[in-house]
This record gives C-alpha cells, sequence and structure tokens, in this order.
C-alpha cells in the first residue's frame, strides 16, 4: 500500500522542530509501525538524505523504548500494543500517518522522535526498588502473601516504563508510572518496610521533573500498552496520606 507520512523532525531539543512530509510506497500490512519506518530510513539514506531518527530497542513489547505519538494518540489507534507491535494491518492504503514525539517538558526532544526519559530513571533510582541483600532467591513461601494482593502487585509490576500515561494525560502526569511502582511494592510484605520514605521520594521526584498532576481523566489507563488500571493512583495517594 502507499501511505503518507507527516514526521516531526528536530534536530536537537536546542532547535524548533517541524513537520515533514514523506510519501512511501509498497508498504507491506504485515510490517510493524517500525519495520516501515525502517523501510522509510533505507529510502532516505539511498536518496542521500537524513535518516529518522526513532527509539527502539527489543521490538517484543518489553523494553518500552519505541513509544510513538501516531494519528493523536499514543502508540496509534490499537489499544493495549506498544508501538513496536503496533501492525501496519491497521492502516489502509492512501492513510497518512501523524507521527510525533511524546510531549512533555520532562521528555526534552533530543532528535526527531526520540526523547530524553531519564526522568523516569531518575524516579527509579529515588525509590523504585526495595532494599535487600543480594544472593540466591529465597524459598517461595518463606513470607505468605495473599494470592489476590500477588495477583494485584503482579499486574502493576508489569509497567514498563514506556511513558505512553505521561503522553496521554493532558497535564502530562507521571502519577500512573509512579503509582504502579509504588503498588507493587506497598501490597507485598517486603515493600513495607520502606513504604513512607519510597512514596515521599518518589512523589518529591515526580514534582522536581516537571510532570503535571492527575486530573482523573483516565487517559493514561485508557492508552496504557500494559493496561495498567486507574486505582493504583488510588493506592498511591492513600500511601502518600499515611506517609505524613
Amino acid at each position: 500500500m502507499n501511505i503518507t507520512l507527516e514526521i516531526w523532525r528536530q534536530k536537537n531539543k536546542e532547535t524548533k522542530g517541524q513537520f515533514v512530509t514523506y510519501k512511501l510506497e509498497g508498504v507491506s500490512s504485515e510490517m510493524t509501525f517500525l519495520e516501515m519506518l525502517d523501510y522509510l530510513n533505507e529510502k532516505l539514506v539511498k536518496e542521500g538524505g537524513d535518516p529518522v531518527a526513532f527509539d527502539s530497542d527489543c521490538r517484543e513489547g518489553i523494553c518500552g523504548m519505541c513509544g510513538l505519538y501516531i494519528n493523536g494518540r499514543p502508540n496509534g489507534p490499537k489499544e493495549g500494543v506498544t508501538t513496536c507491535q503496533l501492525s501496519m494491518s491497521v492502516f489502509n492504503d492512501g492513510d497518512t500517518i501523524t507521527v510525533e514525539p511524546w510531549r512533555s517538558k520532562a521528555f526534552p526532544v533530543i532528535k526527531d522522535l526520540v526523547v530524553d526519559r531519564t526522568s523516569f530513571d531518575k524516579l527509579i533510582e529515588a525509590g523504585g526498588y526495595i532494599s535487600v541483600n543480594t544472593g540466591a532467591a529465597p524459598e517461595a513461601n518463606s513470607i505468605l502473601v495473599k494470592k489476590e494482593n500477588a495477583d494485584r502487585a503482579f499486574e502493576a509490576g508489569i509497567c514498563i516504563g514506556c511513558g505512553s500515561c505521561v503522553a496521554a494525560c493532558k497535564n502530562a502526569s507521571a502519577m500512573l508510572f509512579v503509582s504502579a511502582k509504588i503498588s507493587q511494592f506497598a501490597l507485598l510484605p517486603q515493600g513495607k518496610v520502606e513504604a513512607k520514605e519510597r512514596v515521599r521520594a518518589l512523589v518529591q521526584t515526580m514534582d522536581e521533573f516537571g510532570f503535571g498532576n492527575c486530573s482523573n481523566t483516565g487517559a493514561c489507563e485508557a492508552e496504557c500498552p500494559k493496561e495498567i488500571k486507574l486505582v493504583n493512583i488510588a493506592r498511591l495517594n492513600r500511601e502518600y496520606y499515611k506517609a505524613y
């Protein structure tokens, strides 16, 4: 199929960016979205042009690096998938596809579609862990955990830190990401020792990087590729109140 791409091009965070139009022919519906961008870049290189910079690593929906704003939605029109899992079969011949980087003060553009997500790394450093001695894994039944709590902790723990929640939120809030990191520990006995320090440090760091506040519109849950639930934000708020 033949498509038209409107892609945001920006040399670096200091320069002003703009949309550039590319006509691309012979796109296979079996391609993933990133494979389509690879195809475009091969064409640009052959023509002596500058390839479009975009982020990716595993291309299996695990690492969270590939997120793009596609036709006004994080990761495109299909729910519950990352950009690398998005198939070109969801588009039609002759479609115009608009591709942008994440839009957030806390995610400054590095080049084109690549943004700096160091802020998420700093959030993890601030409190997204438990302090334990490394070594062999303990016996699974040495600390009993209610199955319901274990299941909810696991559901929160599958967050891949892609930033889709930030991109979807009109306030560029990171509350869904932070609440997932809070929940995966708050629901387990291993996380209760440092619970107060963790939530205070995460919320403070989130504010320092300029993420906005949550206004409960639910866009973050709707666009999360791992379908992290909004209820985690309520748990974050409860944990934060208990910490003071």
